[in-house]
């Protein structure tokens, strides 16, 4: 028989809890992160029992990914060349990005033509940063390249516009977009409880570990103030608001949600709040809504299935959606 030291005693006592430990997972935890891409702040918190910075490096990359190909900004991306090129000859796309043109066209009918990606043929005319809008000349012309009627789809992957002045933003629909396909990724990789949100896009992926989220709606004319915190879990979000880009030009404010009728900004509404199952639709909706005005809106939200809405408008007056109020 073979004697053991003590030594040899203690490691052979002990082996078994040690590889225990060692197979155990890292204690599950909130973990946070913020960065910023697609022009805005990106911030996620979700549970996990692993370090989550791999899932935090995959938002990032995907999201990076959108954005060079979304971007109007971004010279290489396949909107800008679209922008360049779908005037003249047709060009082949990716079947992504033809999906997304599809939707808006689809949210273009719906919508009587409030939801309309062409309203960037006027709105690249604006300079936000500078406080510089186009005059009514200007206006005037760029009107005439407005209306989504414009723009031919060919399944799968061609597009042209009709009219060579048009061009195309997809602001109204590309957060919501990427802040669904990053919910599929932390989907993917098991997390069953985080938020993420994309400027005023966000989406709740399970409860608060036993309790409803809280997420707040801005108040439209105080950066540091919420205006409502609402419950939520498993939903997405999406604040379309006059605070996000504007100026004050000749005592008016000028902001980024243009009428696709006269290309200029949106008066009477401050801030509009769509809930729904997903972030694309809730995007694309609460630009619709604060551009049909409170009734015609609300008229929208209210025919939609598990769609609810709540209105602000320039007097600090809320309207809600009529399952809000059990109307």
């Amino acid at each position: 028989m073979v004697s053991l030291t003590p030594t040899a005693r203690l490691i052979t006592l002990f082996t078994p809890a040690l590889l225990l430990l060692l197979a155990m997972p890292a204690q599950a935890r909130w973990q946070q992160q913020d960065w910023d891409v697609m022009g805005t702040r990106a911030s996620v918190t979700l549970w996990s029992e692993q370090d989550a910075a791999p899932l935090f490096d995959a938002l990032k990359e995907e999201m990076a990914r959108l954005n060079a190909l979304l971007s109007p900004w971004v010279e290489s991306s396949e909107l800008a060349r679209v922008n360049a090129h779908a005037g003249e000859t047709t060009q082949t796309i990716s079947v992504e990005f033809y999906q997304l043109l599809a939707r808006s066209l689809d949210y273009y009918q719906l919508t009587d033509g409030a939801f309309d990606i062409t309203f960037a043929s006027a709105g690249h005319l604006y300079d936000y940063r500078e406080g510089k809008a186009p005059n009514d000349t200007q206006l005037a012309a760029a009107n005439q390249h407005i209306g989504a009627d414009r723009i031919e789809l060919t399944a799968p992957d061609k597009v042209r516009f009709r009219d060579p002045g048009t061009r195309i933003d997809l602001g109204g629909i590309a957060k919501g977009y990427a802040i669904d396909q990053g919910i599929a990724l932390l989907k993917e990789a098991g997390v069953e409880h985080a938020y993420l949100s994309l400027g005023g896009d966000s989406y709740v992926l399970g409860d608060h570990r036993g309790r409803p989220w809280e997420v707040g709606i801005q108040h439209p004319r105080s950066k540091q103030d919420i205006a409502m915190k609402l419950p939520m879990a498993d939903l997405a979000m999406s604040t379309s608001g006059d605070y996000q880009r504007y100026f004050i030009q000749d005592g008016r404010r000028i902001h980024h949600i243009l009428s696709p009728k006269t290309g200029k900004s949106i008066d009477g509404l401050a801030s509009v709040t769509v809930l729904c199952d997903n972030s694309i639709d809730a995007d694309a909706l609460s630009t619709s809504v604060f551009v049909l005005g409170a009734d015609k809106g609300l008229a929208l939200i209210n025919r939609l299935p598990e769609t609810s809405a709540i209105i602000i408008d320039r007097e600090g007056n809320v309207t809600y959606s009529n399952d809000l109020t059990g109307g």
